[in-house]
């Protein structure tokens, strides 16, 4: 371009935007979290049945997460797959009935750079038999 060039931002990584959503949760800082999910977003819990539709249904989960994970529930490492428009987040896990772990995958599906979608893939009998 002759005269001035026009400099385009970088697009933002969504692995990096999911990466600094579980550093959000390792802080319990939920304001954080949801400023990086579109207002109308979809969590799909464990089992696939329960959907959570928009930022405030969202929000009071999180309020609430003591309730709905296993007793002494415990992320150590958590792996990303993907970086453009879906992420998966491999997560080790372990609780007070599983003290040897298990694995959870995450798929966050993206409108551009928010999160639209976030939805849990558990092996639900291990899950239920946690609590």
């Amino acid at each position: 371009m002759q005269g001035s060039e026009k400099t385009q931002a970088p697009l933002i990584s969504h692995a990096e935007i999911v990466a600094r959503g579980w550093d959000a949760v390792g802080r319990g800082d939920w304001d954080t979290l949801i400023a990086d999910y579109v207002e109308d977003m979809i969590f799909v819990m464990p089992g696939q049945n329960d959907v959570l539709r928009g930022k405030p249904a969202f929000r009071d989960a999180l309020d609430n997460l003591g309730t709905a994970l296993p007793p002494g529930f415990e992320i150590h490492s958590v792996r990303q797959i993907g970086d453009v428009g879906e992420v998966i987040s491999i997560l080790e896990w372990s609780c007070t009935k599983l003290p040897g772990g298990s694995q959870t995958a995450v798929l966050f599906r993206f409108e551009g750079d928010k999160v639209a979608e976030e939805r849990w893939f558990v092996d639900t009998e291990q899950w239920h038999a946690a609590f």
